[in-house]
């Protein structure tokens, strides 16, 4: 009987040890299949869930900042234990302050329909679109309360948390993966830009396990005041443009800020139902406006030629390094993305990798393009208060899981990512 138990054991040794070879061998023939395969639609949802507890996270409020401490915290428990803080003023305009004059912005598109913002072009049905600021609309009493808190108004220090995955070969050149964390209009910003957040958290978890080597560095930051014009991320580019690349202290090894060789900044995820259509009456008409005009709304349903859409400034200085990394992206989504591809488009505007555009390559990517669709009411949740987790279902974050899968894709290509087992 002895020899049969002997052969059992080899037979169950050899059986256990087949399957982890192949996975070694299969880590070592392709490793950013292996990091892609990380992403989990449960996970990426259970981020969102957690971050729509701080409501929609209004800059200058406390439920702003406790979310910031979560972040910073979630950040440290995957291992990304580089995490630092940027501060910075930023200064609350009283709400009946005249309109602060902004500079001259992208030339507006219009030569063959009505002009969308970046320089784009309106077609097709059009919606509604705006910010909601009366909390009355909100009809979640529990969620009214909880965003009952507004910014004060005058000036205060601001913050924007990030963690860094140090380069092994070339820690002084770096891609940075970034998302805004506040938002507006009374929800649970759960899309604006909760996806967003979740998106580059979900990444800094996957490049910070054990064994994920990079030869670059990765910085993951989340900027705060983006609902206010940008203010957190064009803070960290002005601080920090001219800190590229110099090792401190001299002789260490060590560069507090790498020299930027992208930027890539990701807004809401989850949303590409298609152009608004007609809404019907019970009896089967169009509703019809006030003056006449038929009402459009968004389709209901995610709808299956859904995309991920990467967009880069084709007026910025760095147009042509931005279009190349654009299209890396759109390689990268080809090759690795599980099921919706992407689109590439050179109208991107209001969106925090404006202050980096003509510094740095940086691309946005969101779920639809952000002057031509989202500019005529693509998104019906945008700055509203049925931006909360339950407005979206599983087709809708599986988008957004898509967009992970094709970041990942790319930033790991780009800065070498390998695995040590």
């Amino acid at each position: 009987m002895k020899p049969v138990v002997v052969f059992s054991t080899l037979t169950i040794a050899l059986a256990v040890a087949a399957p982890f070879a192949h996975a070694q061998s299969a880590a070592a023939a392709d490793p950013i299949a292996t990091l892609v395969g990380q992403l989990d639609l449960e996970k990426y949802k259970a981020t969102i869930k957690s971050l729509t507890r701080f409501g929609d996270r209004r800059q200058g409020t406390e439920r702003n900042r406790q979310a910031l401490d979560w972040i910073e915290a979630q950040l440290k428990s995957y291992g990304c234990s580089n995490t630092e803080r940027l501060q910075y003023q930023y200064t609350q305009p009283a709400p009946d302050a005249p309109a602060a004059k902004r500079a001259p912005g992208i030339p507006s598109g219009g030569a063959g329909g009505p002009a969308g913002q970046g320089g784009s072009t309106l077609f097709g049905n059009r919606a509604a679109i705006g910010v909601n600021t009366d909390p009355l609309r909100q009809p979640d009493a529990t969620l009214r309360a909880l965003n009952a808190e507004q910014t004060p108004v005058g000036t205060s220090q601001r913050e924007n948390v990030y963690c860094t995955k140090v380069g092994t070969r070339h820690p002084e050149e770096m891609y940075i993966v970034s998302a805004h964390m506040d938002g507006i209009g009374f929800g649970e910003a759960a899309n604006d830009d909760g996806s967003g957040t979740a998106l580059v958290m979900e990444l800094a978890r996957i490049f910070s396990a054990p064994g994920v080597q990079t030869e670059r560095t990765i910085r993951f930051a989340l900027w705060n005041n983006e609902e206010t014009g940008l203010n957190g991320a064009t803070a960290y580019a002005m601080q920090r443009k001219d800190m590229q690349g110099i090792e401190s202290p001299k002789g260490s090894g060590k560069y507090p800020e790498p020299k930027w060789l992208g930027l890539i900044q990701h807004d809401m995820m989850l949303w590409d139902h298609g152009m608004p259509i007609a809404k019907l009456d019970a009896a089967g008409k169009p509703v019809l406006d006030a003056k006449g005009q038929p009402v459009y709304v968004s389709p209901p349903e995610q709808r299956r030629e859904a995309d991920v859409n990467i967009e880069y400034q084709s007026v910025s200085q760095q147009a042509e390094g931005s279009a190349k990394l654009a299209w890396a992206f759109r390689a990268a989504n080809d090759k690795y993305a599980s099921n919706y591809p992407a689109a590439v488009g050179f109208h991107m505007t209001n969106t925090d990798s404006t202050p980096f555009m003509d510094l740095v390559p940086s691309i946005s990517l969101r779920e639809n393009e952000r002057g031509q669709q989202i500019g005529a009411g693509w998104n019906p949740n945008w700055h509203q208060p049925t931006d909360v987790y339950a407005a979206y279902s599983d087709k809708d974050f599986l988008l957004g899981l898509n967009a992970a899968q094709t970041t990942l894709a790319g930033v790991a290509q780009l800065a070498g990512a390998s695995i040590k087992r």
